[in-house]
Parts: C-alpha cells; sequence; structure tokens
C-alpha cells in the first residue's frame, strides 16, 4: 500500500515580515534585515517545525527607488544580507533545514553561478536550491549592460544558463577525486570533463573548479508564471514559486504546468507547485480580524499612492480619490508580467476601489490572505492541497518572528495530526525530504549509453 500523498511547506522570509508595515509591528524586529541572530532564529523555527526550506526574496541591485516614501517604510527593501552568504552561514546552526538563493540568469554570469552554488551545497551537505529568476525590474544602470533586456530575450537567455550551469555542475563525475595517498592518484583525468559550450549568449569552457554538488544539482527552483515562464519551469524546475488568489486559478495553473512536463520526458512527480500563502493568525476569527486591521492601519498614508503608482506606471492619478473605483492597469510592460496578470485580476475579479487595491497588495502583493484560526488556516491549506492545486506552500508571515513562530506552534500540528505533514524528516538532503530524485552525471550518462550500446 503506497504512502499517503504530503505536503511540502517553505518558509517565505522577508525580514521584518511581508507586510509593508510589519517594522512598525510592537512584535516585530526591527532591524531584522542585518540582524544575522534574527535570520537563525527563523530558520531554526522553521526546522522545528519541519520545513522542508527557508527562502528569502532578493534583487541583483539595490533598491531602485531607495528614496520613495514606500521604499522608506518597507524595511525588507535594500536593508537584508545577500542570501548565498546568509545561507551558508545558517546552514551551520541548522541539520535539515533546505535553502533557496535567488540569483539572476540576466545579471549574474554562468560560471560564477555555478560555482557559488556548488559550494552552498558542499557547505550545507546537500540543502542548496536555486530559485532561478530572470529578474523583472530594470536595474540594469548598475551592471555593465545597455540596457534591460525584453522580456523574451530574458528568459531565452535564461533557458541557455541553466542548461550551461547544470553542464559545469557535472564538470566531475561523483567519483572523479581518488585521493588515494598511497599510489599518489587524487583525481582520475578521465572523470573530469571540460563543457566547451558555445551558445547565442554564452562561451564557456569549463570545468568548473568544485566537485560536483551533494545533491548532483541543487534544488532548481523558478517563480515565473507568464507563458514563458510557465515553459521553463517545465522543461528546467523542480519547485515552482507561485501566486493564485482563488482555487480555481491555482487549479488551472497546476493543471497547465503539470500538463508540459511529459513533452520533456517529465511526470508530475518531478515538479511540485507551491503558491504563497499569507496567513494571519487568531484565537477566534474576531481576534484574526482584529489582526489584520491593525497591522493595515500600520500603512503610513504617505505611501499610498506611491504604492498604485508603482502599478500604475504611466498614468496619471491625479484626479482620482483613493476610494474611486480602479481604473485598468496599463499592460505594456517588460517588466514582471505575472505579477501584472495576477493585480490585473485581483482588481477585475471584485472590482476594488483603489484604496481596497493598495491595501490588497501592501501585505500580500498578490498572493492568498487566509485571515481565521488555526484550523480555519489549516483548512484552507488542505482544500487547495487535496484539490489539485498546489504540492507544497510557501507560507508567508505577516510578522515576523511571532508570525512563524505562531505558525509553527500552532497550525503545524494540526497538519500533523491530519496526515497531512511529516512528524520528522525523511533525509538529510533537501532533495531527500522533497521527493526529488538525484540527478544523473550528463556526461557519466551519455558514456554509459555508448557503452551499453
Amino acid at each position: 500500500m503506497s504512502e499517503k500523498r504530503q505536503l511540502k511547506l517553505g518558509a517565505f522570509i522577508m525580514a521584518t515580515g511581508h507586510h509593508v508595515s510589519a517594522w512598525r509591528h510592537p512584535a516585530s524586529q526591527a532591524d531584522a534585515g542585518h540582524n544575522i541572530e534574527h535570520y537563525k532564529a527563523l530558520a531554526q523555527t522553521a526546522e522545528r517545525g519541519k520545513f522542508d526550506l527557508v527562502f528569502v526574496a532578493d534583487s541583483p541591485a539595490g533598491w531602485e527607488r531607495a528614496k520613495d516614501p514606500e521604499a522608506l517604510q518597507r524595511s525588507s527593501q535594500g536593508a537584508h544580507f545577500e542570501p548565498v552568504t546568509l545561507w551558508a552561514a545558517l546552514s551551520q546552526v541548522t541539520n535539515n533545514i533546505g535553502f533557496v538563493a535567488t540569483a539572476s540568469t540576466t545579471y549574474e554570469d554562468p560560471y560564477l553561478l555555478a560555482r557559488k552554488f556548488a559550494s552552498l551545497d558542499h557547505i550545507s551537505k546537500g540543502r542548496a536550491a536555486w530559485n532561478v529568476v530572470t529578474t523583472g525590474a530594470d536595474v540594469s544602470k548598475n551592471f555593465s549592460i545597455p540596457g534591460h533586456p525584453a522580456h523574451a530575450d530574458r528568459y531565452e537567455r535564461a533557458e541557455e544558463f541553466v542548461d550551461l550551469v547544470k553542464g559545469l555542475w557535472d564538470s566531475y563525475e561523483d567519483d572523479a577525486f581518488v585521493r588515494d595517498k598511497q599510489s599518489g592518484v587524487y583525481l582520475d583525468p578521465d572523470k573530469v570533463h571540460q563543457l566547451n559550450h558555445h551558445g547565442k549568449h554564452f562561451t564557456v569552457s569549463g570545468p568548473l573548479n568544485v566537485a560536483r554538488p551533494v545533491q548532483g544539482y541543487p534544488v532548481i527552483v523558478q517563480a515565473g508564471a507568464s507563458e514563458p515562464g510557465r515553459e521553463l519551469a517545465a522543461r528546467t524546475a523542480e519547485m515552482i514559486f507561485t501566486a493564485n488568489q482563488t482555487l480555481e486559478d491555482a487549479q488551472e495553473f497546476y493543471s497547465d504546468v503539470k500538463g508540459r512536463l511529459g513533452r520533456y520526458g517529465r511526470s508530475s512527480g518531478e515538479l511540485l507547485i507551491s503558491p504563497g500563502i499569507f496567513p494571519v493568525l487568531g484565537g477566534t476569527e474576531k481576534e484574526a480580524r482584529d489582526n489584520h486591521e491593525y497591522i493595515q492601519s500600520l500603512i503610513h498614508p504617505s505611501i499610498a499612492w506611491t504604492i498604485l503608482q508603482r502599478h500604475y506606471k504611466g498614468v496619471d492619478l491625479s484626479g482620482y480619490s483613493l476610494d474611486d473605483r480602479a481604473p485598468p492597469l496599463p499592460q505594456n510592460t517588460e517588466l514582471n508580467k505575472s505579477r501584472l496578470k495576477l493585480v490585473t485580476d485581483l482588481v477585475e475579479r471584485n472590482n476594488l476601489t483603489l484604496r481596497q487595491l493598495y491595501l490588497a497588495v501592501a501585505g500580500a502583493r498578490g498572493h492568498r490572505e487566509v485571515v481565521g484560526t488555526p484550523e480555519q488556516i489549516a483548512d484552507a491549506i488542505q482544500l487547495w492541497f487535496e484539490n489539485g492545486a498546489a504540492d507544497a506552500f510557501n507560507i508567508m508571515p505577516p510578522i515576523l518572528p511571532t508570525g512563524l513562530t505562531d505558525f509553527v506552534d500552532q497550525v503545524v500540528p494540526i497538519l500533523q495530526r491530519r496526515g497531512l505533514f511529516r512528524t520528522k524528516y525523511e533525509g538529510k538532503t533537501l532533495r531527500e525530504n522533497l521527493g526529488l530524485a538525484r540527478p544523473s552525471n550528463s556526461f557519466a550518462l551519455r558514456r554509459n549509453q555508448r557503452e551499453a550500446v
């Protein structure tokens, strides 16, 4: 008899919390972004709750609007650690939790990225993951490139980038390093492979100067939900972070992306789909609503129009009041198309006013908000998990550290009692805990195939 399917959980960490004004909350750690003890406690809390992974969002450059009112209110912008460095440190004070770091295929170099993530996987003993992003925001002024590439060009580059990085991770076969002191043989040269990649965007010879990662490849995570993003995920990703507001939308996304796997010779279990969820907890429904209203009340009035203008680029909002119906959002963007669609659907589905719109995106930024008791939060997770909408969930605490601690102490036990979530880790590596196979070395695989003919 097969074991019951169980969900996976990630802790999506945003310094003081996901709400735009989280840092103003009495329970938050105001200096969280540069406080290593804060992140250490969060990683250990997530591990205590048997979470699969922790994840921080990241940009390859400084917050481009560092002096605008919204950035001044959102503590996570421009005030947080670089993730690979952070995770390398935290891997030394944890044993099982996985670490997902964001790195951009538009603004990073494949060889250096491959080296960095291979190192993290060794340092963490097999708990690294790469969140592949093409970077929606134009940060080109901080890099030596002529301008921000178009959306389609970014994804074309990403396809080649991911393949190249995987090839570099295969530079050494698993048993290439003999290290035999008696014979004096340190390395088997027949098990070292030069990639000699010549593509449209990159020319890299290799080999990498780091041994093959513990997991073969760090787990490949992706977050784009546009058409090119879905296709990239179907071909290369092993987990996809997504944002959906309704069960129906989540089911459509789940079915669509899973349905693309076959064309790449992949099965459904090789890609885990993980929507974000922004849980606001209370001992009663009223307490949860009060908690939500309180954190919303912390939003400084000066940032309302700044939040809105970010979504209405090029639109003159001077003739509107916050209680007017939100006008249609402009669709001509080369930036984050999936987030644009999410907010557009949110406005159209709920016929929002501008006030309701900025309040809706001030916390979860378009992700699903669930306000209720621990049982109601668990019910919401179970509904999507059991109805073809999710394999995992990225938990987005409104306030940190209390939002994560409360979820671990109050919601996780309910999920465990219902048989939906683990009570102990299945393995030591992130792949083992996620139920993902360790990939074969592509060079060794091709050699074995030739020898078998």
